[in-house]
């Protein structure tokens, strides 16, 4: 038998404070004429808790 590798990816969202900080500066950003390209993705990884978890399994 040969081990497997898995990735699971765990998104939750932060607590409130960052969450409120990283939505305020996502819209400023936007208010400002940044690029939604830029502003949003930005906004998301401040707004969220982003995990990537590699592990093997046995088969």
């Amino acid at each position: 038998m040969v081990p497997r590798a898995g990735v699971s990816v765990d998104i939750c969202p932060r607590d409130a404070p960052i969450a409120l900080i990283g939505a305020a500066g996502g819209a400023l950003a936007l208010w400002a004429d940044a690029p939604a390209e830029i502003a949003i993705p930005v906004a998301l990884l401040i707004v969220l808790d982003i995990r990537i978890r590699r592990r093997r399994r046995r088969t």
